[in-house]
């Protein structure tokens, strides 16, 4: 790889040999992906026109973290985009077309192409007015920051030549998030950029420039004009991000999360000299970051969003207690309600509702296990409400665990091995998974003579009960009870 002329304008205030080291690695990773670039240069260059990789891709080149998506940008119409690929693409789709991008799939790779864009914005809503633009420099000055605004021109004959007019590689070397115009014009174009620039705090480690900080501070209530789904995606990514506490503090700091999550930075509870409590908005990043820290595999967005609402409910439910305590009774109850009505107002799916907000209901039940008082009816009760949340419960009450007292910490601790190894000898005798009664509808009917109906559901509950409360019964005795219960209905 190449550096166009011009392009290191700035190299006086970088370091050089950083720059050339990632330059070089960068280059070794486009060498890899040369039985999908190389053709496809060619291609573009034989029809007469340009083709650059552009965007997030050459950003996570440079960083050694680029995936199977590949981005580029040309002067190809789309229409001429669409010819140029029939015929070499394994798939090809036009979803986006409207907008100058035609997609393909080759050698596992996803690829999008858009033609050169000079949009202009009605101000109104984030929807561009799509015009095309004959340079490169104008599509990359549109972009919404610099260490996105890079671009790699994809020749003929296989080689790459880096092009940056806007300077984005100064601004990846020193981690810091510019727009390339005055951030307000961004901002005021596209307000989703402004949820996008903490969003990348999270995932890249980046901070912001101090202009962006403090037009996203003066702007914040423009993101009301995004649509509830593309905020939604933008915080699932800046949760599962390698630093989310980072980009949640920034969205609180700049006012955003008031507009889009305001129950977090209300955890901000004011502590008086009189009635001490631990901080609940910093706790909760410490909940998050220790759940994230029990993660086995892949990030869990599920367990992040548990975390990070588990306490949700405390402002609402926080009261001074005579003699300087402070109790935040039910707050359980509450959060969950409160997590369910913003996660539908962000428009998820009542599969992840019903997650998240039945593990911040049950976060706290495991408090009252105290020396290991509960019954198995109660550790049976416990399995079964958590159900397959249960993995992910465990994480949760251990992660909640931030007491700076190390024996108070290492009791915790050992409480709940405690309690784990009790669901486990459970687990061994009898299927705590799948807890059900011991006859089911049919064999309801059939003993008290009824037909299906509510009747039947209510001895199906009876049974139920009686099945957590005593753990599995034969049939005789489970026949013996439910006529008798039925005697006294």
């Amino acid at each position: 790889m190449t550096i166009s002329p011009g392009s290191d304008a700035s190299s006086a205030v970088v370091d050089d040999e950083r720059r050339a080291r990632l330059l070089a690695s960068a280059a070794v990773t486009l060498r890899q992906l040369s039985d999908v670039l190389t053709p496809l240069g060619a291609r573009f260059a034989e029809a007469g026109h340009e083709l650059y990789l552009v965007g997030g891709s050459v950003r996570d080149a440079i960083l050694g973290r680029l995936g199977t998506d590949l981005d580029f940008t040309t002067d190809a119409r789309p229409e001429q985009v669409q010819a140029l690929l029939k015929g070499w693409a394994d798939t090809i789709w036009d979803v986006g077309i409207e907008f100058g991008t035609v997609g393909a799939r080759k050698f596992g790779q996803d690829i999008e192409i858009t033609t050169f864009r000079a949009d202009a914005y009605d101000r109104v809503s984030r929807n561009p007015v799509v015009e095309f633009g004959s340079k490169l420099e104008d599509d990359l000055v549109r972009r919404d920051f610099t260490v996105n605004a890079m671009a790699v021109r994809i020749d003929a004959d296989g080689s790459h030549t880096f092009v940056d007019p806007l300077n984005g590689m100064d601004a990846l070397l020193k981690g810091l998030l510019d727009t390339p115009s005055a951030p307000e014009t961004s901002f005021a174009d596209d307000p989703l950029r402004m949820l996008r620039a903490v969003r990348f705090v999270s995932q890249l480690g980046f901070t912001l420039h101090d202009r962006v900080h403090r037009a996203i501070i003066d702007m914040a209530p423009q993101i009301d004009r995004i649509s509830a789904e593309r905020v939604q995606v933008e915080l699932d990514k800046l949760i599962l991000g390698e630093f989310p506490i980072d980009g949640i503090n920034k969205m609180c700091e700049t006012g955003l999360a008031e507009r889009v999550l305001p129950e977090v930075p209300a955890m901000k509870l004011e502590i008086d000299e009189h009635h001490q409590h631990k901080d609940v908005y910093w706790h909760s990043l410490t909940v998050l970051k220790q759940a994230i820290d029990l993660e086995e595999n892949d990030p869990d967005l599920v367990l992040r969003w548990a975390a990070l609402l588990h306490d949700i409910g405390k402002p609402n439910t926080k009261r001074n207690e005579p003699g300087g305590g402070v109790s935040f009774h039910h707050h359980e109850v509450v959060g969950a309600k409160m997590v369910r009505k913003r996660m539908r107002a962000l428009k998820y799916s009542k599969q992840m509702v019903d997650d998240v907000s039945q593990l911040v209901f049950l976060h706290l039940r495991f408090h009252g296990y105290g020396k290991g008082q509960w019954t198995d009816s109660a550790v049976r009760r416990y399995v079964t409400d958590a159900g397959p949340l249960l993995p992910r419960l465990h994480k949760l009450v251990r992660a909640d665990c931030t007491t700076r007292n190390k024996r108070r910490a290492a009791t915790l601790q050992a409480t709940y091995d405690d309690i784990e190894e009790r669901i486990a000898k459970l687990a061994e005798q009898e299927d705590l998974a799948r807890v059900r009664p011991d006859l089911d509808g049919n064999a309801i009917m059939e003993l008290l003579g009824i037909p299906a109906g509510p009747e039947v559901g209510k001895a199906w509950k009876f049974l139920k009960e009686l099945r957590l409360d005593r753990g599995p019964l034969s049939r005789e005795d489970a026949e013996a009870e439910l006529l008798a219960w039925w005697g006294k209905q």
